[in-house]
């Protein structure tokens, strides 16, 4: 009976080890897989501004903040221009030392009322935004593209508010933006449309949402009154592993 129940042990034994192995080539190969079709969903996995948007892309670009060669390399590469601007903000907490803005390229964005000095991160996160999200949502959701993107600031040295920390405003790390115009020179207005259901409120919506895999923080006016006329959206560095606010 005990050599019986010995061997009973040991086939289970066998039996859960192959199972095992199994299962970890089947991971393995997965894996394989995704870093060859999905290179984005990984971790790992070299940065690609011009592959289509994953689970991590976003993670990867706020790390560039501490690499802005590499980022200008990246969005060059993946035919976003971005001209060098000199550091600002003198020397305190609200320095901004690697400034770009936005030029223009294969796959040009245009900002207004002007195009602003940002972090590259920012920057680098609004071209996906444009390419992989907005347009295609204009076309899906409203039958037409956004010929610009209009904003209402990037760099203001000051705490969060209602008092706290400095704002990612204050190194320019941040972005707020407020309408879109379209082909047509429609004009779709967080402040006016966000509330008023249709096409136009449901395109601010799925450009929000698709937001949220490229910044660290998105806040609109479902946040709080604050936010009422814009989306803000910034790159704050919280590591591979970080919260991310998307609201």
């Amino acid at each position: 009976m005990a050599r019986r129940r010995a061997r009973r042990r040991g086939w289970c034994q066998r039996r859960i080890l192959t199972i095992l192995i199994v299962l970890t080539l089947l991971a393995g190969a997965a894996l394989l897989l995704l870093a060859r079709t999905r290179p984005q969903d990984l971790p790992w996995t070299p940065l690609d501004l011009a592959q289509p948007m994953g689970l991590f892309t976003g993670r990867k670009i706020a790390a560039l903040g501490a690499q802005p060669a590499l980022c200008r390399q990246l969005m060059i590469r993946a035919g976003a221009q971005n001209d060098v601007m000199p550091p600002f903000g003198g020397d305190g907490e609200c320095r901004v030392a690697n400034p770009v803005k936005l030029g223009g390229g294969s796959r040009a964005i245009t900002l207004r009322p002007h195009n602003p000095a940002m972090t590259c991160p920012v920057a680098a996160g609004m071209a996906v935004w444009e390419w992989e999200v907005i347009q295609p949502a204009a076309r899906r959701i409203l039958g037409q593209r956004v010929d610009a993107i209009e904003h209402i600031g990037t760099y203001n040295c000051r705490q969060i508010r209602g008092g706290g920390p400095l704002s990612q405003h204050a190194t320019a790390n941040a972005i707020d933006i407020g309408a879109f115009m379209l082909g047509d020179g429609t004009k779709v207005s967080v402040l006016d449309d966000w509330t008023k259901g249709g096409p136009k409120a449901q395109f601010l919506r799925a450009v929000r949402d698709g937001s949220c895999g490229l910044f660290s923080t998105v806040l609109s006016p479902d946040y709080n009154a604050a936010h009422a006329n814009h989306l803000h959206l910034d790159q704050a560095a919280r590591g591979a592993r970080g919260w991310r606010t998307c609201k």
